[in-house]
């Protein structure tokens, strides 16, 4: 099919590219793509009034009462991570700069989730804290906790309405919905199902979630490569547009080179293999909440690690669709092409799929947003209730009163998303937009749990102006020297890299400096938090059947390390 023309809209911004796209990628829906949408939406439902006969304390319907076997955990890990920003977000990234989209997977995902299940899960799980700020009071001291639940909850509110947005591009693109009736309707059903049934709902969810998002995936995937005739004519076109650096991971990448990600492989390395992506993995609620509710240790270990292993192979789904797009439409993300770049998987769902499968790909996407929205609205209304309000604003009331603010926080963090989500539009690249929230939030609240975790002499009073300073460097970095140009950095992406970099050194070095000139917490009062010192949760002997030797954390971790590092070789050659 011959590449189409489309009416000349600005570049720079997804959303003035809307009226464009409402008439261009509007997909040829009938009532069978309806009745499949209309089917998992009730099921969605059932599921939220199936969860709700299950909620009878607060722990149930914050952490599902810590009753989930790591099989279910581990996909929903997965799942909440798998959002429509991921979606969109890695098909825009891999039609803007090609095969380095492998290392946000690889390098940026793999070590990190084996870190987390191996080393970090021993702390949160065994000290009982029931969200990522609670383990930052026992380890410092109430302001540390009481910024990072603050910086949390916005962080959540922000990313929750980036797959608002998100989902608004696509159902008005594709199925001509007005904004605010997709925007709605998706925020009331995933309303509905978290205050029903808590978190158990938004879990099971995710995990019916992910094997629908699959089944959108994997034909856009396969019909895209025969489109384009396969991996080999995908790369012979792309070769010839954009150069052979384009379908390589680290072509292009040496110190002084100019490349389309404009980052090196050292900032690669350190900026996002280590600075964003453990900030982001280790210490980002939405996805640790998962592993809080497994059943035991072992299980809360092992949620990670499962989970790492479909995250090694999602690549493909994503970065294939976005790399046949940018092959079909040699200037997408350009005024000539009137395509963004987040347009990529749409664009495709438009020119490849029929009715039906075409039903299937539209309700992937509504479950991929609903997945991601749920996770950080799930996690928000545990922060806010249980470190916010029950410490610091109504204390010492009975359990049944935090159930019943839960739920409405969670309403009104639904409604704040909406309000969040036109922040978004200001980024053609939506990826680029998280990785950005991560820079700020992630990395300098990674910083106080890692000084913090292995260094004892770090003292309670370091770990907020560690978080503070981290959280301000980072904001000054990409909004005063990226954004009024001081220094030279070509794209959003390397901004962020570098904005993640001079947040955790920012951080680390006054996190060292504070903890010289004040007095270090005592070692009773760092029994279990600190590496070194024995954990209440490592004593927990293992349940039946956790001592198999496929059960194992360090062979689950280690084996999808190994697997991830051997994947790149046919991209290096």
């Amino acid at each position: 099919m011959q590449t189409p023309t489309f009416p000349l809209t600005p570049a720079h911004t997804a959303r003035e590219a809307l009226p464009a796209l409402a008439a261009e990628l509007r997909l040829p829906t009938n009532w069978l793509d309806y009745t499949i949408l209309a089917i998992y939406f009730v099921v969605v439902l059932g599921i939220g009034f199936a969860a709700r006969r299950s909620v009878k304390t607060s722990l149930d319907f914050f952490l599902s009462g810590r009753s989930l076997p790591a099989w279910i955990t581990g996909l929903a890990f997965i799942s909440a991570n798998l959002a429509a920003t991921e979606i969109l977000g890695m098909a825009a990234n891999s039609a803007q700069y090609g095969a380095y989209t492998v290392h946000w997977y690889w390098i940026g995902a793999i070590p990190a989730m084996v870190f987390l299940g191996l080393v970090m899960m021993p702390f949160y799980y065994g000290s009982k804290v029931r969200s990522v700020p609670e383990f930052l009071l026992l380890r410092f001291d109430k302001w540390a906790h009481l910024l990072s639940s603050i910086l949390f909850a916005f962080a959540a509110i922000l990313i929750a309405g980036v797959n608002l947005y998100a989902l608004a591009i696509v159902v008005e693109a594709l199925l001509g919905w007005p904004q605010w009736v997709a925007i709605v309707v998706a925020g009331l059903f995933v309303l509905a199902y978290i205050t029903l049934g808590g978190l158990s709902s938004a879990i099971y969810n995710e995990v019916l979630q992910f094997f629908v998002i699959l089944a959108a995936l994997i034909p856009i995937t396969v019909l895209a490569l025969r489109k384009v005739g396969g991996w080999s004519g995908l790369t012979d076109r792309l070769t010839v547009l954009h150069g052979h650096d384009f379908v390589t991971a680290w072509g292009g990448t040496g110190i002084g080179s100019p490349n389309p990600l404009g980052a090196n492989w050292l900032t690669i390395i350190l900026g996002l293999g280590f600075v964003l992506s453990f900030g982001y993995w280790t210490t980002n609620f939405a996805e640790v909440q998962r592993a809080l509710s497994a059943k035991n240790l072992s299980a809360a270990q092992r949620t990670p690690l499962i989970a790492a292993y479909p995250k090694i192979f999602i690549v493909f789904l994503v970065m294939i669709p976005g790399l046949v797009a940018a092959a079909l439409v040699p200037k997408i993300g350009t005024s000539a092409s009137g395509l963004q770049y987040n347009d990529a998987i749409p664009y495709l769902m438009q020119e490849l799929l029929p009715n039906g499968v075409l039903g299937i790909a539209v309700t992937g996407l509504l479950a991929a947003f609903m997945a991601g929205m749920a996770a950080n609205v799930s996690s928000f209304n545990t922060v806010f209730t249980n470190d916010i309000w029950s410490k610091y604003v109504v204390r010492h009331r009975e359990d049944e009163y935090y159930v019943r603010f839960g739920r409405l926080i969670t309403a009104i963090g639904v409604m704040a998303s909406i309000g969040t989500a036109f922040l978004a539009s200001s980024f053609s690249n939506i990826m680029a937009y998280l990785q950005t929230l991560f820079s700020f939030f992630n990395v300098p609240m990674f910083v106080a749990f890692i000084i913090g975790m292995f260094w004892k002499r770090a003292s309670a009073k370091s770990g907020f102006w560690g978080l503070l300073a981290g959280t301000v460097t980072a904001m000054v970095n990409y909004f005063v020297m990226y954004k009024r140009h001081i220094i030279d950095i070509p794209t959003d992406q390397g901004a962020n890299f570098v904005s993640a970099i001079a947040g955790f050194v920012a951080g680390g070095i006054v996190m060292f400096v504070v903890s010289l000139f004040t007095s270090p917490k005592s070692a009773e009062e760092l029994e279990g938090l600190v590496y070194g010192t024995r954990s209440p949760g490592m004593a927990e002997p293992p349940a039946a059947g956790d001592d198999a030797w496929y059960r194992k954390p360090a062979l689950l971790g280690w084996g999808a390390v190994i697997i991830a590092a051997a994947c790149y070789i046919p991209f290096s050659l």
